[in-house]
């Protein structure tokens, strides 16, 4: 291939490539978008000569004629304008530019590049590089013209057209002109660039200029303003320590940075300030209105409306302006700005490669050095300018604005590249550097792989100078805060206002470096912020904390950042020495101080600088309470794991110093040592403890503690409250002796003062500590008593005044001993009575007090008894009880003592349960609310006997006792005994109840209380126990559903007598089963069967079914059939008794032994309705056994066999079959397996093979079941042969019947809905695709091959059609007969679609053979079907060629064919045949149903459309609407319709009709099916429309109707549902109960004849919709509102008859649904079936009415 391209390449010529120059300078200017692009480029042009000064002259057209005819005018003339008519400058037009600069003259290489578009300056000393830039000056003019040293060139576009071309001659050699000049003669007059703005543009263009130092603008012979620059000594300041002066990529070094001085001098005319813009000024806030003016919170702004806040004050006269002095326009105004320039020397070393690729993009060599510019304004200069400013008081501003430093974020600072570019640094102050840009100059390239790298190290080495020149001010401000530090006196410190001073210069220079975005490209900003902060090296600590050096200013001068902190006012109290940011840095600077702390540069104060303080010195009380404050609030918000180490931290560093007083000296106290504190909190026992005395060394100091709240010491420091206790033990044993004064053994007056604090504060103490404390006061003497001072114990108080020569107590300040003193002195100890041992001693041994007496006295000292006295009294036993009656005494004649809690209060209940009651005697008379009565209770005296006790003499075996205990415990039940529980005695015998009809005693859980249980052989009660009796002893009325189980299971009903009444009992008790016992019951044999030799056998339930009309089949010799009755059945159909045998079951049993279940079946008929109950019914059917039945002989097959008769003569047996009637056959049955018996789908192949096949009942629900087990079609198994002679060319038949086909197919499309054709109509109208020829004569051959025979018979066609392959359909005529339209249709529509049935070609024959006219009255809408069909073929014809049309003009473009082509395209080739449908699942089969409706054909339906209309007396209209069941997406299983839809394949005409008793059958299985809703809120996600009004056009519209209904209630057993869209949907019942009532009236006699049981019938009510009733899962609902619209009226004035007809078809065509889901002929076979059978008893319901 290479060498034959070079041949060609030989043979070839050259042609030049045109460029059009206009279009691409135009498109080159066409991206300068930036301001005084024309200026800017031949400023730097200038520059780059050299040049030290610049003129740029804008000419008027007077005054350029004037020079061009070199009119010599003196001075004052008329060239010079006086001052009152000089020109506005803002609209004053000019002729001419002119550009002048006294650099370098043009050399010739100058010359040649000058006319060369992007050439660009090769020398890299220069700023240009795309050599573009000359040509701005097309943007204005159309012919430049430039002189310089002698010589010019003139720029031309030749024949006023798109080429460029340059002329170039010398000057005169009088001519002698140091200047280069560019000379522009504008496209257009127009007005100078705006004057003040022009000179501000070039204030700040020359400022990074290497060479350019003066630039004047004139108009015309007038200078408008001039600019001069004057650099200062430059000063070499030193790179600061810690920066990396490198780039990231080493390709750029910094060697040294200088700071040079700058001033630029301005002397402009007053004439261009005149002609200035106003800068935009600050918004202000409008004046507050003074106190108390009454103008109120809208006064402000109804201000601004009349220019006063008050109208009804007078309007003060605005006083006249003063007068404005005159200005003359020519004053001459001058002004300067300093500015100091931060240059960068860099190095730079690129390889080889990269010198290459930025060669090649900017035309010429990076340089090896060069310089980075940083204009810093600092805040000396920056305020003078400002203030500059506001003296000359213009509102334009200064020229020099551009300059000053932008502070605020305005955008104002550029980068230059040799001048200004659109982009902005994002800092404070402009930049200069050798970036290179794009080709517009507009902005820095970082797209360009190569240049992008280099730009993106300049950008490092600019944040680089700008953090070099931030460290060197702030090491300036340093420099300067420590000399001022160093001046000050000890301890005195800087002078705020130089303080203030220095935080602005460092405040300045921060929001000079705070970086905002830049635009147009924010990368430029984002990288110079990240050099900034990241061009520092990295240390060894810096890269384990994180932080590098950064200097900030501080409250205490500059530091490094890591050293500030960021100020918190909570340590503002007590952290005095920490660095942080000054409060007007945050204020001032807080965008850069923000960044600072997100980059972790500034960090909150944290824990470790809090030590540091506490640490270097101790703090004062008020700055220990500061950092109290603040540690208690960071413990209670902290969420920190480690705060007890944090705080242990805290207290070994804080020291408090507290200051001496008058008496005391001052203490420095350690935080360590400190463990309490005194609460003075009113209510606290802290605040009772005297702070006089002796406290122990532990305790914070007061004035401390009272600022806080105790919880919070306590929870933040772990600290404790000082305790009374803690006290008390310091006072009563202190570490070492305290004075006399303060010892309790010794001081009486002190120990009364400590025992007075400990009782006001007992009361408030918790137990534990009460116990502590008279513990420590028990050991010592510390009670004054009238014997001195004493012990607790050995002291008494008043009250004790048995013996006289008792210690009393005694005050020494003469207080009485009462209220908390007491109780506290009685909780220490003191005594109030006498020991009650010696009260035993003395009295009751002598046996001079009565039980009663004694107890009379323990009551009068009860409160003075202590615990443990009172314990001794329970534990003594000094209580007589009473003699029993016929009691023998014991041998010393007493009867013995006893406790008081072994003995019962003396009442008669407990002398009759024989129980031990106390003695009392019988004065004073007993009485159980007495003093002394409730004493003996406090000390265990029993009011009643315990549960268990009361229980045991309730088994007893006294009967009096036992009747009494009984008694007692029904009496206390609620009072005494609420807690008894059976359970807990069910091993006692104690219950009175009854077993085999004797009395007897029964644990609790073994008696019942309902006497039906005795049959059983249970133990029931007593019958003396009923009612409450029952309920107070809880006994169960019914077993338990395990005991019942064992019952049966161990001893099982012996006859079947015995095991009715046993069912029956059981039967009320079938839900206390639980599903496990059921589930045992189910498997257990209990049921009594008896044999026919009479002996009784038990079985399982699951073996048993009941009674019923399934006993007369022939089911009862295969299974075994009960009846012990309804209610008894009803027990063992919970059990698992069935009412007839499962599907599972009967098709077990079939496979078992197929031929004796055909046997005892009785024959073909019962035979074939248990397989259509299998097939119906075949999801039920478990795959193991679906399989057996795919291999197994178990399908009835039916044979065709020739009658024996005589022959008339010699016939073929071709012609034989076909002219053989029904009754010339006979038929032969046999059970084969499936793969033996095909499926008669083709009605000529079986008329001719039907002797040869075994073929299955010809009915819709068997071929389907026989397909799904593995029967085949007969049709796949005939092969067709097609013979021909003669081709008749031309005929007229042909044609005729073409026509005819394609005119009439869109009228059998139309009907034909079930299924999908191969090809569509509009293919069939291309001649290419449908052909029809003529032959003299037609010959079939049709060859059967089944198993191992082979049949082939010919015979004569009328019509045959063929296909081959994707070729065109061809149908054959038979020439020599009429054409038999029977076969034309079957012959079509066995290609027209992929399965046809029998009716199809039925249909099509029927629409091909009749009159329109006649299709027309049959109820065709013949002409709107036509033109329909007509306009969606044209429709399509067009979006086809258009198609092509579009496809014609991309046809050189790769296209993705679908594999799908429409079928409306008409193209010659074939369409794609659809392929083969795999055989439809069993699952299909059920669930499949038409997405179309079918035509009213059904000539029964007919009939009974035209009974219905007879009965309504109303013309006839087109048919009723019929319903869908809707059907839910829950996935149920279980419900199933009875009947599946017919299966998408062919029918063949069955030999006869089928029996009227299989239709009776299933209108039956229909009837039954029909049963009661049982969700009380129905949620229908997609269903088919039901009953729906009729439409002209239609049959029943089938879409997604979605319906959510709730159950209000019912009425009269009917269930009563509203839509969930109703309002008030549950009033519905009070609101329409009257046409409720109506409409149950109508519907029950209907429901009669239909035989349904009530709840199968459910009423619903919705707003809106065509529901008139649908079937949802054998449920039948009806809709109110269509009653109440249609029928109410005539109902509620009694005339029924047209109610009673519409809802007796609308029931018929939901009772259908039960058969068949979708609207096809079968369910309008079914529903014309059901009306016909019910149609006498309706007629018999109408005539009555």
């Amino acid at each position: 291939m290479a060498h034959a391209r070079d041949a060609l390449w030989e043979s070839g010529h050259d042609e030049s490539v045109e460029v059009n120059q206009r279009a691409l300078i135009d498109k080159v200017l066409a991206r300068y978008s930036g301001e005084f692009t024309v200026f800017r480029e031949l400023l730097q042009n200038s520059d780059d000569a050299t040049a030290t000064a610049v003129e740029i002259h804008f000419e008027t057209k007077e005054y350029v004629e004037r020079k061009n005819r070199k009119v010599e005018v003196e001075a004052g003339s008329s060239m010079t304008l006086p001052p009152t008519e000089l020109p506005d400058l803002k609209t004053a037009v000019v002729h001419q530019w002119t550009f002048k600069n006294n650099g370098m003259v043009f050399r010739d290489e100058d010359w040649s590049r000058l006319k060369k578009i992007a050439e660009g300056n090769p020398d890299e000393e220069k700023i240009g590089a795309f050599g573009v830039g000359f040509y701005s000056l097309f943007s204005v003019t159309e012919e430049p013209f430039v002189t310089s040293g002698g010589q010019w060139m003139g720029f031309y576009w030749k024949d006023k057209k798109d080429q460029l071309f340059a002329r170039r001659g010398k000057l005169p050699d009088s001519v002698e002109d140091p200047w280069t000049s560019f000379e522009m003669s504008l496209r257009e007059l127009a007005p100078i660039p705006p004057p003040f703005d022009f000179t501000r543009f070039l204030a700040s263009s020359i400022t990074f200029m290497r060479h350019l130092l003066d630039v004047s603008v004139f108009l015309d012979d007038k200078r408008l303003s001039r600019l001069t620059k004057a650099p200062g000594a430059p000063k070499m300041v030193g790179i600061p320590k810690g920066l990396k002066p490198s780039s990231p990529l080493n390709t750029m070094q910094v060697n040294t940075i200088q700071t040079t001085p700058l001033s630029i001098r301005a002397e402009v005319m007053q004439w261009v300030y005149m002609a200035g813009t106003e800068k935009p000024q600050p918004k202000k806030e409008p004046p507050k209105p003074a106190a108390g003016g009454g103008g109120g919170f809208f006064s402000s702004l109804f201000s601004s409306f009349g220019g006063t806040a008050n109208t009804q004050r007078a309007v003060t006269p605005t006083p006249p302006p003063p007068p404005v002095p005159k200005i003359d326009p020519l004053t001459i105004v001058e002004s300067n700005v300093m500015l100091s320039i931060f240059a960068a020397d860099i190095g730079v070393k690129l390889d080889k490669k990269m010198i290459s690729e930025l060669n090649r993009s900017t035309k010429k060599n990076p340089p090896t050095r060069m310089k980075y510019e940083l204009i810093y304004t600092g805040k000396a200069e920056y305020d003078a300018s400002k203030n500059e400013d506001e003296k000359q008081g213009r509102s334009i501003g200064s020229v020099f604005q551009g300059l000053r430093a932008d502070v605020d974020g305005m955008g104002q600072a550029k980068v230059f590249i040799g001048h200004s570019t659109g982009q902005t640094t994002g800092i404070g102050g402009h930049m200069s550097a050798r970036f290179i840009p794009t080709v517009e100059r507009e902005s820095i390239d970082l797209v360009d792989r190569n240049v992008a790298v280099w730009n993106k190290e300049l950008l490092y080495i600019g944040g680089f100078l700008a953090r070099s020149a931030y460290e060197i001010e702030l090491e300036h401000i340093q420099q300067l805060w420590s000399s001022a530090l160093a001046a000050a006196s000890p301890g005195a410190g800087i002078d705020p206002a130089l303080q203030a001073s220095l935080r602005g210069r460092a405040i300045h220079a921060l929001k000079f470096f705070t970086f905002h975005p830049s635009t147009p490209s924010g990368v430029v900003s984002t990288a110079l912020e990240e050099a900034f902060f990241s061009c520092t090296h990295v240390s060894r600590l810096s890269m384990i904390t994180g932080n590098k050096a950064f200097p900030v200013i501080s409250t205490a001068g500059v530091r490094d950042a890591a050293e500030v902190r960021y100020p918190d006012p909570v340590f503002s109290g007590f952290v005095k020495d920490l660095p942080v940011v000054p409060a007007d840095v945050l204020r001032d600077a807080k965008q850069m101080v923000d960044g600072l702390r997100t980059r972790g540069m500034i960090k909150d104060i944290t824990f470790v600088d809090v030590l540091q303080e506490l640490r270097s010195r101790p703090l004062s009380e008020t700055e220990m309470i500061a950092c109290f404050k603040w540690w208690i609030d960071m413990y209670t918000q902290s969420s920190t794991t480690n705060l007890e180490y944090v705080r242990t931290q805290l207290l070994d560093a804080a020291v408090l110093s507290v200051e001496g007083k008058e008496d005391t000296a001052g203490q420095i106290i350690p935080l360590s040592v400190v463990e309490s504190f005194l609460s003075r909190k009113s209510g606290s026992t802290g605040a009772l403890i005297p702070t006089d005395g002796p406290l122990p060394p532990h305790l914070l100091p007061a004035a401390i503690s009272r600022n806080f709240d105790a919880q919070a010491l306590e929870r933040a420091f772990g600290w404790r409250e000082l305790s009374v206790l803690e006290w008390l033990r310091h006072a009563m044993n202190p570490p070492t002796p305290h004075d006399a004064e303060h010892d309790v053994e010794k001081c009486a007056p002190w120990a009364e003062r400590v025992l007075q604090v400990v009782g006001r504060a007992w009361q408030s103490l918790p137990q534990p500590q009460r116990v502590e404390i008279a513990a420590v006061l028990r050991a010592h003497a510390c009670v004054p008593t009238s014997a001195g001072m004493k012990k607790p114990a050995e002291a008494y108080f008043q009250s004790a005044h048995v013996f006289n020569d008792l210690p009393v107590v005694s005050l020494p300040s003469g207080a009485t001993v009462k209220g908390p003193l007491e109780r506290f002195l009685e909780g220490i100890g003191v005594r109030k009575h006498v020991d009650l041992q010696i009260v035993f001693d003395r009295m009751i041994k002598t046996g001079d007090w009565t039980i009663a007496e004694l107890i009379k006295y323990l009551v009068a000292v009860q409160a003075t008894l202590t615990d443990v006295e009172f314990e001794r009294l329970q534990m003594t036993s000094a209580f007589l009880r009473e003699r029993l009656t016929d009691e023998k005494l014991p041998e010393n004649g007493k009867l013995p003592r006893g406790r008081a809690g072994e003995l019962y209060e003396p009442l008669d209940v407990f002398r009759e349960l024989k129980l031990p009651v106390i003695d009392w005697g019988t004065h004073p008379k007993w009485r159980s609310g007495s003093e002394e009565a409730k004493f003996l209770f406090k000390l265990g005296l029993r009011r009643f006997p315990p549960l268990p006790d009361l229980i045991g003499l309730a088994a007893s075996q006294d009967e009096k006792v036992r009747s009494a205990a009984l008694k007692y415990l029904l009496d206390n039940y609620t009072t005494r005994y609420p807690n008894y529980d059976p359970i807990d005695f069910s091993n006692v015998s104690y219950v009175p109840a009854v077993k085999n009809g004797k009395p007897c005693l029964g644990k609790p859980h073994e008696v019942f209380s309902a006497s039906e249980w005795a049959t059983l052989g249970f133990v029931v009660i007593d019958p003396s126990l009923k009612g409450e009796a029952l309920m107070h002893l809880k006994i169960q009325e019914h077993p338990a559903g395990v005991r019942l189980v064992n019952l049966l299971k161990t001893n099982p009903p012996s006859t079947e007598d015995i095991a009715k009444q046993w069912f029956t009992i059981l039967a009320s008790r079938v839900t206390t089963f639980s599903s496990t016992e059921l589930r045992t019951l189910s498997q257990m044999e209990f049921v009594p069967v008896k044999l026919p030799n009479g002996s009784i056998r038990h079985l399982p339930p699951t073996q048993c079914y009941f009674k019923g009309e399934s006993q007369a089949q022939f089911h009862s010799k295969l299974f075994t059939f009960v009846d012990f009755g309804t209610t008894a059945n009803a027990f063992l159909s919970a059990c698992g008794v069935k009412h007839e045998p499962s599907v599972e079951e009967v098709t077990k049993i079939l496979l078992d032994n197929p031929r004796r279940f055909y046997d005892l079946a009785d024959g073909r008929e019962n035979y074939l309705t248990e397989l259509r109950n299998i097939a119906v019914n075949v999801r039920l059917i478990s795959a193991g056994s679906l399989a057996r039945m795919k291999r197994g002989a178990v399908l009835l097959g039916s044979r065709r066999v020739r009658k024996e008769k005589g022959s008339s003569g010699k016939r073929t047996s071709v012609e034989m079959s076909a002219e053989m009637e029904e009754e010339d056959w006979e038929y032969q049955y046999d059970l084969l397996t499936p793969d033996k018996v095909v499926i008669a789908d083709d009605t000529n192949a079986y008329q001719l093979f039907g002797d040869a096949v075994f073929s299955a009942p010809q009915e819709d629900l068997l071929e389907a079941f026989y397909m799904v087990l593995g029967s085949r079609r007969l049709s796949t198994l005939v092969r067709e042969d097609y013979q021909n002679r003669n081709e008749v060319v031309g005929s007229r038949k042909a044609a005729d019947v073409r026509t005819l086909i394609l005119e009439r197919l869109p009228l059998f499309l139309h009907e034909h809905t079930h299924t999908k054709t191969r090809v569509s109509h509009s293919w069939l109208n291309n001649e290419k695709n449908f052909v029809v020829k003529t032959f003299g004569k037609l010959i079939v051959t049709k060859t059967l091959q089944f198993g191992g025979d082979r049949a082939s018979k010919s015979q004569d066609a009328s019509a045959v059609a063929r296909r081959i392959g994707r070729g065109p359909i061809e149908l054959w005529l038979a020439g020599h007969d009429a054409v038999d339209m029977y076969e034309v249709s079957t012959s079509m529509c066995r290609l027209l679609f992929d399965a046809p049935k029998v009716n199809d070609a039925l249909l099509f024959m029927t629409i091909l053979s009749t009159d329109l006219r006649a299709l027309r009255r049959r109820g065709y809408n013949v002409d709107r079907i036509l033109r329909q069909q007509k306009a969606d073929r044209l429709a399509a014809e067009e979006a086809a060629k258009a198609k092509q049309a579009a496809a014609s003009v991309n046809a050189s473009s790769d296209t993705l064919v679908s594999s799908q082509t429409r079928p409306d395209v008409t193209r010659p080739s074939s369409p794609p045949s659809n392929e083969k449908e795999p055989p439809m699942p069993v699952g299909g089969l059920i669930e499949e149903y038409t997405k179309q409706p079918s035509r009213p054909l059904n000539m029964v339906r007919q009939s009974l459309d035209a009974v219905k209309r007879r009965l309504q007396k109303e013309p006839a209209t087109s048919g009723s609407s019929a319903p869908l069941p809707p059907t839910e997406d829950n996935g149920l299983e279980s419900e199933l319709p009875l009947l599946p839809p017919r299966p998408s394949q062919p029918l063949t005409p069955q030999p006869h009709a089928t029996p009227r008793s299989s239709i009776t059958s299933n209108i039956d299985l229909a009837i039954r099916a029909c049963k009661e809703e049982r969700s009380e809120v129905l949620k229908n996600k997609r269903q088919m429309q039901v009953v729906k009004e009729s439409l002209n056009e239609g049959y029943c519209d089938i879409s997604g109707h979605p319906t959510d209904m709730t159950l209000v209630g019912d009425m009269d057993g009917t269930k009563i549902f509203v839509a969930k869209d109703v309002p008030d949907g549950k009033l519905l019942m009070r609101n329409k109960s009257e046409s409720l009532a109506r409409f149950l009236y109508t519907i029950r006699p209907l429901q009669g004849i239909y035989t349904l049981t009530p709840s199968s019938l459910h009423i619903f009510y919705d707003r809106a919709g065509d529901t008139i009733a649908f079937n949802r899962n054998a449920s039948l609902f009806l809709n109110l509102r269509f009653f109440e619209q249609w029928h109410d009226a005539e109902v509620s004035r009694g005339q029924l008859t047209n109610a009673f007809i519409s809802w007796y078809f609308t029931l018929a065509h939901e009772i259908a649904h039960n058969l068949v889901q979708a609207h096809n002929s079968e369910h309008e076979f079914y529903f014309s079936s059901i009306c016909e059978q019910y149609l006498p008893a309706f007629m018999t319901l109408i005539a009555g009415k």
